[in-house]
């Protein structure tokens, strides 16, 4: 029986609170006018008869239990690009925007965010097969429902068929604003315990681009995960890593979940700070100058939206770069893991991976790509992006291998990042680039490759 029905119209607030909120990440108040409209009455009765799915994943939902109705978050407004009338002016699409009204810190953090610009990677180089070989419009059936793309409006609302549908991360709305939020908490159940599941971003970060799904399942935080998922408390509303569970992590647990609030975390110019004045002599109004001024903004704590602000390293690109403030991004993924292991075992997780990062940039990635910007300005090659086979093996070294042993790396997956990942960059990088390389530039090549970095293995027993 729908609560509702039951007792009435109740603040959001004090339902989640009678529930132990079951189905939320966090209690939000939503101001009653803002929500329950009578109008949707009329929306609810007739979906019940025609999609009864939607209308039972809507009732279950955290949504139908407190009264927040379809008109509620379909409603539109004259003017919108999208809008139409069906009984009422309404809008197919319910965007981020949209959701902010009762999930504003939600908003801002996924938009400041690096899946809200996902969008982009399909005019990257990352994307050259799929335009090269399919035809930009083919992009719809595999790389649109996980990046999205720019939502184009016919007339009368109606959507056109090359958009949508469209759940894509990155996707561009017709009110200005990024991303869905149904990629992750899938319409119409909402559900927060289904967003932290490994699953709900291996559904897009999976496959030899970006294969943490499958890095995950082969670690050992993967393997806990499928032994011990029944006991994780995926539904409460407080998930904090060691406290509320323990059994092992997810995806969200460390991109997204809550830093502890008792261990603090310094920006680096609190950090300079902090080292200067324990060598400066006893008479520091001398040196004052040469400390950096105290932040006005602290780093937030707590559960986030920005999956990105917890990297420290760039690993897409084709040379990895650290991130603008990726000592505190370091830090603050610190923190999250010393819930379950010790500070020098983090420390040292975190050593052997920068090693990896540096060994897989100085032996491969900085030679190969001096050594193919020189062909080009040689002329042996042309300066178009991957038309000939240098560059399809370039590609495949960097977007495959590498991107396979630096996510191996990263997420303590040492059998993904030696099988997938190293052991297919040598072979490429020896077998088929470099060879490749000798053949273009022919006499003096072996100088050519000594001056651009090449270091020849040794095949050391």
């Amino acid at each position: 029986m729908n609560f509702i029905n039951a007792f009435g119209k109740i603040p959001l607030l004090l339902f989640i609170m009678i529930l132990g909120g079951s189905m939320t990440c966090g209690a939000t108040y939503v101001d009653p006018k803002n929500y329950g409209s009578p109008k949707g009455e009329v929306c609810i009765k007739c979906h019940q008869e025609t999609s009864p799915g939607i209308y039972n994943q809507w009732l279950e939902s955290a949504h139908g239990q407190a009264g927040v109705n379809c008109y509620d978050c379909h409603r539109a407004e004259k003017g919108d690009s999208d809008a139409f009338e069906h009984k009422e002016l309404i809008s197919i699409v319910v965007t981020p925007k949209d959701c902010s009204k009762c999930h504003e810190k939600e908003f801002k953090e996924f938009s400041s965010s690096h899946h809200a610009d996902a969008v982009a990677v399909l005019d990257s180089t990352d994307n050259f097969f799929g335009r090269s070989t399919w035809g930009i419009k083919n992009q719809r059936t595999a790389c649109i429902p996980c990046h999205g793309s720019t939502l184009e409006v016919q007339k009368k609302g109606k959507l056109a068929p090359a958009t949508w549908p469209n759940t894509g991360i990155g996707r561009i709305n017709p009110d200005g604003s990024k991303g869905s939020c149904t990629a992750c908490h899938t319409r119409h159940l909402f559900s927060v315990a289904q967003a932290r599941r490994p699953e709900a971003c291996g559904r897009c970060h999976s496959g030899q681009s970006q294969p943490q799904i499958e890095v995950y399942t082969r670690s050992k935080h993967g393997v806990m995960f499928a032994a011990y998922d029944n006991r994780m408390n995926m539904d409460h509303q407080k998930w904090r890593a060691g406290k509320d569970y323990y059994q092992a992590p997810t995806c969200a647990t460390c991109h997204m979940g809550s830093i502890p609030p008792q261990m603090e975390v310094k920006t680096a110019d609190e950090r300079i700070r902090t080292a200067l004045e324990s060598v400066l002599s006893k008479d520091q109004q001398l040196l004052t100058a040469l400390l950096p001024p105290t932040p006005a903004t602290k780093i937030n704590y707590g559960a986030t939206h920005d999956v990105s602000s917890r990297l420290s390293w760039k690993l897409s690109p084709v040379i990895c770069k650290k991130r603008d403030n990726w000592q505190e991004n370091r830090q603050q993924m610190e923190s999250v893991c010393q819930q379950c292991h010790g500070e020098h075992f983090v420390k040292q997780h975190y050593e052997q991976f920068d090693a990896l990062v540096g060994t897989y940039k100085k032996i491969f990635a900085d030679p190969a790509t001096r050594m193919r910007r020189a062909l080009i300005k040689h002329g042996d090659i042309t300066k178009e992006n991957f038309d000939d086979q240098l560059d399809l093996t370039y590609w495949k070294l960097w977007n495959n291998g590498g991107r396979g042993a630096l996510n191996g790396a990263a997420m303590a997956g040492p059998v993904y990042l030696w099988n997938n990942g190293m052991q297919e960059v040598s072979q490429r990088y020896y077998m088929e680039f470099i060879p490749e390389v000798k053949k273009l530039y022919g006499r003096g090549a072996d100088s050519f490759l000594r001056k651009n970095g090449y270091i020849r293995p040794t095949y050391k027993k």
